[in-house]
């Protein structure tokens, strides 16, 4: 039982029924985080238009920001991220074996690139300790990366840390496929529903 109720396609604003078919057609569902976010339109609609900016846009591969994306939701233990974010990133190529080694020595594996590594590097630094990320991590993340890309990459980490503490409080558990009838009502043909 949620801890705080998640608003369905038809209890929604009509405005805000565009973006839940945006993400209907997208991913099949819309996320239970998002469905709570709802219950305050302004949130809700910064919150996607934000997470949008975030993932989609800039100059690196969404793939690299959902590797730190799922990084961070690993070190904050939120399943509900980690259920939709590894599925995303290994969509978009991560390999299975380069989810498992996040969690374990990554710094030596030859399964990520240098910069990957300083990606994961910075997650970790800005997850569990921000306050101690020396000028030389700076300098080797700058030998990669330019400051804009540094910025996205940063947002996508501060992003996920306040997605993850957020469903964690609320013990959120992983989004379910819409029901047939939330796909119908939006005109989305059933075969959509079985994206994660």
């Amino acid at each position: 039982m949620p801890r705080i109720s998640r608003l369905n396609r038809s209890e929604v604003a009509p405005e805000l029924r565009e973006i839940y078919d945006k993400f209907l057609r997208d991913r099949g569902n819309v996320p239970y985080f998002f469905r709570t976010l709802a219950h305050r339109p302004e949130i809700f609609r910064t919150a996607t238009a934000h997470m949008h900016a975030v993932l989609q846009t800039g100059t690196l591969p969404t793939k690299l920001k959902e590797l730190a994306v799922v990084r961070t939701s690993q070190l904050n233990c939120t399943a509900y991220c980690l259920a939709s974010h590894t599925a995303i990133s290994l969509r978009l190529g991560t390999t299975p074996e380069q989810i498992e080694a996040l969690r374990g020595n990554w710094r030596d594996s030859e399964l990520f690139s240098e910069a990957e590594k300083l990606a994961i590097h910075l997650a970790e630094c800005m997850t569990l300790d921000s306050l101690h990320f020396s000028d030389e991590d700076m300098a080797q993340l700058k030998r990669f990366y330019s400051e804009g890309e540094i910025v996205e990459l940063m947002a996508a980490i501060g992003l996920f840390n306040y997605f993850n503490r957020f469903n964690n409080m609320l013990q959120m558990e992983p989004t379910q496929p819409a029901t047939p009838e939330e796909l119908a009502e939006a005109g989305i043909e059933l075969a959509v529903s079985s994206k994660q």
